[in-house]
C-alpha cells in the first residue's frame, strides 16, 4: 500500500468527523449563518497566503523531478485559489484586508511552516489540506446545497482539477516515501488542525 492511500484509510475518520461539524453541515445545507462563513472565508484567505509559503518552502528542497511541481502549486494557490476565494469572499462581505489569525489559523499555519523545514514530513502534514477538501468537496457534490454561493465553494473542492492537484501531492509524497511513523504523525496533526479550523473565531 502506497503511502498516501494508508494515509488517507487513516484520515477517513477525521474527514467524517468534519462532514458532521455544525459549519461544514450548514455549508451542506446552504443555510450556515453568513456571519460565520464570512469570519471562515477570513481565516481561509489568512491560511491560504501561508500556505503559498509552505509549497514554496518545500520546493526549495524538492528535487529536480518535483521542482515544477511544487512551484505550480504555489502559483495555482496564489492565482487561481485566491482569487476565486477573493470572489466569493466579497459576496460575504469579508474583511480580507483586516483580518486577524484566530487561534486555530495561527496553530495551524505554524504547524505547516515547521513541517516544511523537513521535505517529507512537510509533505505529508499538507497532504490532509489537499486531500481533505477534494474529499470533502466530492461528497458534499453528491447533494449540493441549493444557495448558489455555497454551491460554488462546494463545486471548488469538487473540480475535477483541485483532485489532480491533489493527486500530484500524493505523488510527491509516495516518491519520498518517508519513515511510516513519522509520517502518520505529521498527517494525523495535519487532520486534526483541520478539524479544527471549522471551529471559526466570531
Amino acid at each position: 500500500m502506497r503511502t498516501s492511500e494508508r494515509l488517507e484509510k487513516l484520515g477517513m475518520p477525521l474527514v467524517e468527523e468534519q462532514l458532521r461539524h455544525p459549519t461544514v453541515l450548514g455549508i451542506a445545507r446552504g443555510d450556515l449563518d453568513e456571519a460565520v462563513f464570512r469570519s471562515w472565508l477570513e481565516q481561509d484567505h489568512l491560511f491560504l497566503l501561508s500556505y503559498v509559503r509552505v509549497f514554496s518552502r518545500l520546493a526549495w528542497q524538492a528535487p529536480a523531478g518535483h521542482l515544477g511541481d511544487l512551484v505550480g502549486l504555489a502559483h495555482s494557490t496564489f492565482h487561481e485559489e485566491l482569487a476565486l476565494h477573493r470572489a466569493l469572499a466579497a459576496e460575504f462581505g469579508a474583511d480580507l484586508e483586516g483580518a486577524v489569525m484566530g487561534p486555530a489559523c495561527a496553530a495551524y499555519t505554524r504547524f505547516l511552516l515547521d513541517a516544511a523545514g523537513e521535505y517529507g514530513d512537510g509533505l505529508a502534514a499538507l497532504y490532509p489540506c489537499m486531500w481533505g477538501y477534494s474529499t470533502l468537496g466530492a461528497r458534499l457534490a453528491v447533494n449540493p446545497p441549493e444557495e448558489p454561493r455555497y454551491r460554488a465553494w462546494v463545486d471548488t473542492y469538487a473540480d475535477p482539477g483541485f483532485a489532480a492537484l491533489t493527486r500530484r501531492c500524493a505523488g510527491m509524497l509516495d516518491e519520498v516515501d518517508p519513515p511510516a511513523e513519522r509520517a502518520t504523525w505529521f498527517f494525523l496533526e495535519g487532520m486534526r488542525h483541520e478539524l479544527a479550523f471549522w471551529n471559526v473565531p466570531l
